[in-house]
Formats: structure tokens, sequence, C-alpha cells
């Protein structure tokens, strides 16, 4: 199925659902198997559940053998796709499946790129871009989606799709009408609301095009026609819009038409000029890859917290805001700043003003971080831009060490797209300006209580207290109308007690809420009792301590005692076994605990865990209250064992989920720190996928280390320190790598704990490694190995050869890296570590082959696949499948190298390897030109050049740029182009060898 201009399809659900196969279209059976497979396909890339899947084939009256019988669908699936022309993978995922494939190979994700980009380009003055763009979207489409689907639910989100279609062409026409072009859409207008006749904005549209026509009879025949309609289907009278429409034709006010755009040529070539406008899926010639393409690797965040339902704020502010952020005619980033005092909600405000906004503003996304700016350890500029980038789609190991490297790499991320990027808690300007785009699409939207004057070019609002009427309105909001309209004068003296300040009008209000027995009254007459104070934080004659110190006098004794201890928490957010931890309780649903606070508002509840189990929220002013509470009500000894149960809760998940990561406990010491067990399904659910839980927990588990550390318990720091490396070093975090070792490198070292400092100078030692610093990597694992060897700690030292060895072998020093591998799987031996003897067998297997010892390279990868699978190591069966694929390849068997070079292409794309992706998309242009099939590996050249440069992986990018000029000296024109950059790329990395072959190339061009 080709798109003319266009990409290749291999799956079609905007009409009657079609796959096509490699020898022509492929036949899906009728009935469940077209169901499943256009449901994977309107989520592509997306888990669709198997119980989802049962409900779209039998919906209210599945079999017994239900999920039997849709494995068996997916198993004659996977069978069928095999044949499909395109990369495709039919792959199990707990709780269901996920259909991988490219979205230029789907002809609704390519639909939906196309027309976010259009949007985009309109929005930035480029219509005639856009109409083009929305045009190719619009040729897309065959018929309604799914059609001859039989499936209601699949009805629905067809449904969808289809109006989808609609808006995509009546945005079209508006682009059209703004460029002048209205006499040439009136035939077109009265089709599409003949066919259409209840959507209003084409009447609208139609009116317009007739009367900018000098048709302005026929103009006033089609409000009434449209008028009809309404009526006679509805019993409704046309819109505003319409009717406006109408008035302004009768009184002669409707604006005269835009003149008509001059005609702009795009890519002209040697064969000619681009088509004209009306081919509508020509493609823009100049670009560097197809549409497709650039959808497919388009990262859209969306971090923003939730909004809240109860919000209340003056309109004519939020309006400010939002045109300071996305208004048309300014020339730089959209920049406000939103100050005030603690609890007048300024976080609110910007939470829900960038949701308002995120959609239609910015629909390349939107970043959000707490700075922390009123904590202890305020969030770095270079650590936010790490986040930052990683969300844009940066992979770790790419992500510069400097501020300025980062903040560079962030602007040009930027540079093209429209995104908003609200800055929560700033501390102050210096915390914010490195994070500033430099792009105009862009804006920034920052909370801070500092004033922020010097932010330049900032729109600044000031928060203060809620005005009556608005404080009144949000009293009602939480306890009901009428409660507050039955006692007005109480109502008003209540949040007159509180001075209208948002925060302690929530808390005062929740209480009420909870407790309808109580009058607005009595809560005045308990408000006007309290005599402590905040200090820090007074209002007037009332403050947010006799707030806080009310609601928390009311609370019970085991609620006071938990929100006591939970304070100690530094985490951002609380995961419900904290409780358990904290009170050495050991009850399954442990979230119990937390709910009390929750009802009172002490905590907020933050969100959902995938696991289904809730996490909980502090407000700071809150969490100062209850520290406060804390140091005067539990002696220290109470404390000290609190944090150390909830230390090894973190402790005891972390070592959990290396575990499940590597098959064991393998390739990592622990120190004796005592754990403490969260719930065991709350453990099972929440590791079921253990990198990501990782991911999700980096803050709490690196704040925890250092925390640690501060409370002296370096045994437990270390410990947890060296068992995240399993996380920092799959999605290179070489800067918490670091920073984590080191606070728990001076802990252990201020003890006098030997094991600790060498576990930690040891892990440090391959993370120098990690960033090519080779001498300083060998003298942390030498002073390692020394102790280890003094401790007679065989892991330890089995560790330490082994990467020292590495170094070794990457100096072309190959027989002193046999010889320490040989000790290194001694010691493995010793200490019983499968997982670390097939690592040195993989890593001595590159030298074996290098020599010429292939069959000796075969054994020991078998071996080591032996062990992983064993296990169940993906991680470990991925990187010794590429070696085996690399041996195949130096045997001649070609064939079964692509095999296992797809293979592993497949792993790396399931767990998000972006890095691994490109080097195997290179490894199977080896493949194929070794083959003697050049189109094959141009191919895999070519996306390993894609693959590479998209993430700013720039070296990688220059060496398959290189192999891919090595197949085409017949066409030095490309051959050049790819070169040019190339070599720019191997002169200042210092890439001697390859520069030399890649302007021999070049001068030979």
């Amino acid at each position: 199925m080709d798109v003319p201009g266009g990409p290749r399809l291999t799956f079609r659900v905007l009409g009657p659902l079609q796959v096509q196969g490699t020898a022509g279209p492929l036949r899906v059976p009728p009935g469940r198997q077209e169901v499943i497979l256009a449901a994977l396909l309107l989520e592509t890339n997306r888990i669709v559940s198997t119980s989802q899947l049962v409900d779209l084939i039998w919906e209210d009256n599945p079999p017994e053998t239900a999920r039997t019988q849709v494995q068996i669908c997916v198993s004659r699936l996977r069978k069928l796709l095999v044949d499909a022309d395109g990369e495709v993978a039919l792959t199990t995922r707990p709780p269901g499946y996920v259909l991988h494939t490219g979205a230029g190979n789907v002809d609704a994700a390519l639909f939906t790129g196309l027309v976010r980009r259009a949007r985009s380009l309109g929005e930035g003055g480029d219509r005639e871009e856009a109409v083009r763009l929305l045009r190719s979207a619009v040729t897309l489409w065959q018929g309604d989606c799914l059609t001859g689907l039989d499936s209601g639910p699949l009805a629905n989100a067809a449904r969808q799709l289809n109006e989808e279609r609609l808006a995509a062409v009546e945005l079209r026409i508006r682009l059209e009408l703004e460029l002048g072009h209205h006499d040439r859409l009136v035939g077109e207008l009265q089709r599409l609301t003949h066919e259409h006749p209840l959507r209003e904005k084409l009447h609208g549209q139609l009116i317009q095009a007739l009367y900018w026509s000098g048709r302005q009879a026929e103009a006033l025949e089609a409000f009434r026609t449209a008028r009809r309609y309404l009526a006679e289907e509805l019993g409704l009278e046309p819109g505003r819009e319409l009717r406006d429409l109408e008035a302004a034709i009768l009184a002669g006010e409707l604006p005269p038409p835009p003149a008509p755009a001059p005609p702009l040529v795009r890519g002209a070539t040697a064969s000619g000029p681009e088509a004209p406008d009306g081919d509508p899926a020509e493609l823009d010639a100049a670009s560097p890859a197809p549409i497709a393409e650039s959808i497919r690797h388009e990262t859209v965040p969306h971090q923003l917290p939730a909004d809240i339902a109860d919000f209340v704020a003056d309109g004519q502010r939020l309006g400010t805001l939002e045109k300071a952020l996305s208004g048309d005619g300014r020339g730089t980033v959209g920049l406000a700043a939103i100050t005030g005092k603690p609890g007048t909600g300024k976080s609110t405000l910007a939470v829900h003003v960038a949701h308002a906004l995120a959609e239609t503003g910015f629909p390349d996304g939107q970043l959000y971080c707490d700075l922390r700016g009123t904590t202890a350890a305020p969030a770095t500029p270079v650590e936010v831009l790490g986040r930052f980038l990683r969300a844009l789609g940066i992979p770790g190991q790419l992500i510069p060490e400097s501020l300025d490297e980062r903040a560079e790499m962030y602007r040009t991320r930027l540079s093209t797209r429209r995104v908003l990027v609200v800055l929560d808690d700033a501390a102050g300007e210096g915390q914010v300006l490195p994070l500033l785009p430099g792009s105009r699409g862009c804006a920034v939207l920052v909370t801070s209580r500092a004033r922020l004057t010097a932010l330049p070019g900032a729109h600044r609002v000031e928060l203060d207290v809620l005005d009556e009427d608005r404080a009144l309105e949000l009293l009602a909001r939480i306890v009901g109308g009428d409660r507050v309209a039955g006692e007005a004068a109480a109502a008003e003296a209540l949040v007159r007690t509180v001075g209208r300040l948002p925060l302690a009008l929530r808390i005062v209000a929740a209480r009420l809420a909870a407790r309808p027995h109580w009058t607005l009254a009595s809560m005045v007459q308990r408000l006007a009792d309290e005599r402590h104070r905040l200090d820090e934080l007074a209002h007037g004659e009332m403050t947010m301590r006799a707030s806080l110190s009310l609601t928390y006098e009311g609370l019970a004794p085991e609620d006071g005692g938990l929100l006591r201890l939970l304070s100690m928490a530094q985490a951002p957010t609380l995961p419900s076994w904290l409780a358990g931890a904290l009170l050495d309780d050991h009850r399954p649903f442990p979230s119990d605990l937390m709910e009390p606070l929750v009802d009172v508002q002490m905590l907020d509840v933050a969100g959902v865990e995938p696991s289904g189990g809730f996490r909980y929220r502090f407000h700071e002013i809150i969490r100062v209250y209850a520290r406060e509470q804390l140091a005067a009500q539990h002696p220290p000894d109470v404390r000290r064992a609190a944090f150390a149960r909830m230390a090894g809760g973190w402790m005891h998940l972390a070592e959990e989920a290396h575990r499940k990561v590597y098959g064991g406990d393998f390739t990592v010491l622990h120190g004796t720190a005592p754990r403490w067990r969260p719930p065991s399904p709350y453990v099972d659910d929440a590791l079921a996928d253990p990198l990501a839980w990782l991911d999700a927990e980096q803050a709490a588990l690196c704040g925890m280390v250092g925390h640690a550390a501060e409370e002296g318990l370096h045994d437990l720091s270390w410990d947890l320190a060296t068992s995240l490396v399993t996380l920092f070093e799959v999605r290179g975090h070489y800067d918490l790598w670091e920073s984590t070792h080191l606070t728990a490198l001076a802990a252990v070292r201020k003890a006098g704990n030997l094991r600790g400092t060498a576990a930690i100078r040891a892990s440090l030692g391959s993370l120098y490694m990690s960033r090519n610093q080779y001498d300083t990597a060998r003298q942390s694992l030498n002073s390692a190995l020394d102790v280890f060897q003094a401790l007679d700690e065989p892991m330890g030292e089995a560790l330490c050869r082994r990467d020292m060895a590495l170094i070794a072998r990457t100096n072309g020093d190959d027989a002193a890296a046999l010889e320490l591998y040989r000790r290194s799987l001694a010691d493995f031996g010793r200490a019983d570590d499968v997982v670390g003897r097939a690592i040195v067998l993989t890593q001595s297997a590159h030298i074996r082959m290098r020599q010429g010892e292939i069959d000796l390279a075969q054994k020991q990868l078998d071996e080591a696949l032996d062990i992983y699978e064993g296990i169940g190591y993906a991680g470990g069966r991925a990187r010794t499948l590429r070696r085996v694929g690399q041996v195949l390849l130096e045997q001649g068997r070609n064939d079964l190298a692509v095999l296992t070079f797809t293979e592993v292409l497949e792993l790396c794309r399931d767990s998000g390897d972006v890095i691994g992706e490109g080097h195997l998309l290179r490894d199977l242009g080896h493949a194929f030109a070794m083959m003697g099939r050049p189109d094959r590996a141009r191919d895999f050249y070519d996306r390993a050049v894609s693959s590479r440069e998209q993430v700013m992986d720039f070296s990688g990018g220059a060496l398959a740029r290189l192999d891919l000029a090595r197949l085409l000296t017949d066409e030095p024109g490309r051959s050049r182009k790819l070169l040019v950059p190339a070599v720019e790329v191997f002169r200042e990395r210092r890439m001697t060898r390859e520069l030399a072959e890649a302007e021999r190339l070049l001068g030979a061009c």
C-alpha cells in the first residue's frame, strides 16, 4: 500500500482494515482476529490489555475460555504478520499485548502526525505548508475508519478518528480562507455541507466563501438553509457565530477577504519545481527524511501534575497569564512569573494555566519540574536540564556533563517546537535562567516565593490572599453551597478569620466537609481560641500554625504520630508502604494508615502507581509544621528506629529490583544494614517492571543515599548507592552515579568502613570507564582491589579485575586483558556468581574473535547464553547475542547473523535502548553489505544515521555516514553530503583513523 509521494504503508485502518505483505495484500481472517488487530493498531506501540480485547470481542457476555481464545488469535496473528511488508513485532507485555511498528507504517498514526505538524505550522504563520500537509493527511483516508468491522466499542474509537478527519478538513479550509482562496472553495464546501448538514463550522465557512466571492445573495441563502437544517433536525436556532456572520453581511460589516498569498516554491530540483498545491500528496522534496520518519522519532512529554476541580481564580489574571505565555506578536520566549507568600496557591494557579494552554497553545509537549527552591537542597540547573533532555528523547549516555553544553543541547532540541516549561518553586533567577529556551515558540511559567525582579522580560503576577467573594466561592465548593448560604454571616467570619489564605481555608473547609454535623459558627469559635503561631508564616492576626494546629489536634493519636514520622521522608511523593515502615505495621494495605490524613487534607493524593496503589504528598508548610511536632514529641531513639525502617524499606525494594533485572544477587556487593520488607503483593506489583520502578523512584532513592549518610547509616548508604548502578548504567545517569557515590564515600570513610569504601571505589572505577577516563578508573580500581584482597572478598576482586581487563582490552593489550579475565573468572567462581562469569566470557570472546579464534569465541558465547537464558537476564542475553551475530559474520554465515541481529534489535526496542538500536541497525547494514545486497545495506545504514543523530549521538551518526558513503561511490553528490559533516565530527572528536578514510573518500567525490 503506497501513499502517493510518501512512504509505503504496512497497515491501513482509515477505511477497511488492510495489511500489506511482502508479496501483496495479506488476508486477515474476519471476526476476532480482525478486531484484535484493529485494536492493537489503534494503540500502536502501547499495551492493550487482554481484558480490553475480551470486552471488544464479546462485550458483556464473554465465555469462560475468552482469555484462551484471545491468546490463540494473537498467536495466529503473529504467524500472519511474519509476511508483513515492514518492521512489525507483536509481543506479550503484561497485562496484554503490544504491536510494535513505526508510526509511518500505520495510516492513522501518520494522519495524526501530519495534522499535528500542520496545526503547529499554521499557528506559526506558514499557512501554505500547513494546507499542503493537511491535504496529504486527508488523502490517506479510503472511507470511514474500520469500515465493515463488527465491534461496538471499536466503532466508538473509529467515530473519534472520523471526527478528527472532519476537523482536519475544517482546519485546512479555514487556513485556505485566510490565504484568500475563497473562490476555489465554494464547490467543495457545498458538497461538504450537504454531506454534513449539522456542522455549523462548515456552513459558516461556505457563507464566508460565497460572500467574499461576490455572491452575497447566495451567502444569505446558505445561512437560511443552515437554519432550516438545524431547526428540522434538532429544533435549534443557529449558534452565535453563524448569527453574527449573517448580521455582519446584512450590515455590510464583514471584513474584506484576505489578499491571495503569492505562490511559494519549495525544494526546486533539477527535474523541475515542486508540484503545485493541487497535488495534495506531494511531500517536501527538500526534506532529508520522509515525514513518517520524523513523526516516528518525535517525543512529546506531558509532565504536568493533575489540575484540581475546585479551582477559583481571577479571570482577568488568568487571561493575562495566558496572553503573556501564548499571545501573538511576541518576539522572544514567553515568560511569566507567579510569586507570593506560602499558601497563596502559586503552584495551583501555574498548573491550572498550563493545563488550559497545553493542547492548543503548546502541542509539542509540556515540561514540569519542582525546583525545590524552599528546601535545603534545591535542584541544580544541571540536574533539571538532564531530566528535561531525557524527557525530550535524548539518552542519558549522550547528555553532556557541563551546564553550558546541556543548556545548548536543550535550546537546540526546543528550537523548532512549541513547548511549555513549568518551573515550580524556584529559589531565584540564577536557578531559572539556564532553563529558558531560546525559541519564541516556547514559553516558561515560573513560581517562586522570591520576587524574581531580575528575570528579564518576565510578566509578573504576585498572588496575595483571595478576595472575600472568591474565598466564599472556594468554601462553598468544598463544604457545599447550601451550608454557606444557610450560615452566610458565619461563612464571612470564617474566611476573615483564616485571613483568606487559600491553603488555610482548604484545611478548615475539609474538616467541615468531613463533619457535616459541625456548624460554620462552631469552626469560627474554635479558630478564635487558637493561640499557637507558625512563626515564619504569619499573616496579619491569623497564621498558618493556627489553622494547622486546629486540624492536627483533632487527629487520633495514631494519625498524629504517623504525620510526625512522615515528615522525615524527603521523597517528592510518598508511597503507601512508608506508613507501614515508619510504624512497623505489616498490614497488607498500608494506604489505610494514610487515608485519615488525606481526609483532613494534611496529605494530598499525588497520583496512582502502575500497581494501583496511591501516592501521597505533603504541602511543604504542613511538612515544616509536622517536623516541629516530631522534634517536640518523639525522643531521638524513636526517630532513629523509624528512620532505619524507612531506609531499610527502600533498600529492600532496590535490592529486589536488581535481583529481578539480573535474575539474582549477581555482580553486586551488599552490606549488613537491616531491611524492612513492604507487603509482598505491593513488592510484586511495583517490581513487575523493575527498571520502570527504579526510573519512577529515582529521586527518592538517590535522596535516601544522602539522607542515610546524614543519619549515620553509612552501611546502608553505600549499599543503596551501588545497587542503584542497575539503573544508572542502563539509562546513562552518569551524573547521579557520581553524586550518590561521592556522598556515600564520604560517609564510609568517616566511619572507617573499609569494605564499603572499596565497594564505592570499585563502582566509581566502572563509572570512569564509561566516561573514557581510563587513568582515573585504573587508580580507583587498584585502590579498591588492594582492600578487597586484604579482606579476602572474592566478589570485590572479581569486579575490579573484570573492569581492569576491559581497560587493558581498550588500550590494545590483549595479553594483559586475557590474564585479568582469567583471574576474574576464578574470583567469580569463588563467589558463586554465574552472571559475573557470563559477562567475562562475553567480553573476552571479543578478543578471541579479534585474534581469529572463532571456535573458542563461539564456545564462550554459547556458555554465556546458557547462563543468561537459565536465569532470565534479558540485558545480558542481548549483549551476548550481538557478539554471536558478529561471530556468525566472521564465519560467513550471513543469513543467521541477520536473524540474530534482528532479534537483538527487537530486544533493544522493547527495553527502550536507543543507543543499542543504533548499533544493531549498523550491524545489519554490515551484514547485508557482506551479503552483496547493497540496497538493503544502504537502508539500514540510512536508518542508523537517523537513529543516532535523532538523539544527538553525532559520533555514532558519523560512523554510519562513513559506512553509507563506502557504498555510494557511484553517487558522488550524495556521498559528499554524507561525508562533509562526518569529517567535522571525526576531526572534533579526534577519531584519526576514521577521519583519514573519510577525507580520502571525500577527495574522490
